[in-house]
């Protein structure tokens, strides 16, 4: 992979399940939600998070934060798809080898 995963939560209270650490600087934001129910409020949470980053940037522009190269949605439903505001779900079983 070529790249770890940590967990994020700082003291404004933002916090995301997991991030992937590329070695290159990419990284990806991810949000586990279990059912169909949870994954809107998954996605609408990792659209806040790179919102905020970027309001950051406007404020702070001698280190500018990387914007997230991926934002997903990881749950046991079925079907994978890329959602309108960007954020991908991917169903658990499609991560196996």
């Amino acid at each position: 992979m070529n790249g770890e995963v940590s967990y994020y939560h700082d003291r404004y209270g933002l916090e995301a399940d997991a991030v992937l650490h590329l070695k290159d600087g990419r990284y990806a934001l991810i949000e586990f939600k279990l059912g169909s129910k949870e994954i809107d409020k998954g996605a609408e949470h990792l659209c806040e998070m790179e919102r905020l980053i970027a309001e950051y940037n406007k404020k702070e522009k001698q280190v500018p934060l990387r914007l997230p190269d991926l934002k997903l949605v990881i749950t046991a439903t079925e079907y994978g798809y890329k959602r309108e505001d960007g954020v991908y779900v991917i169903p658990i079983g499609c991560l196996k080898n």
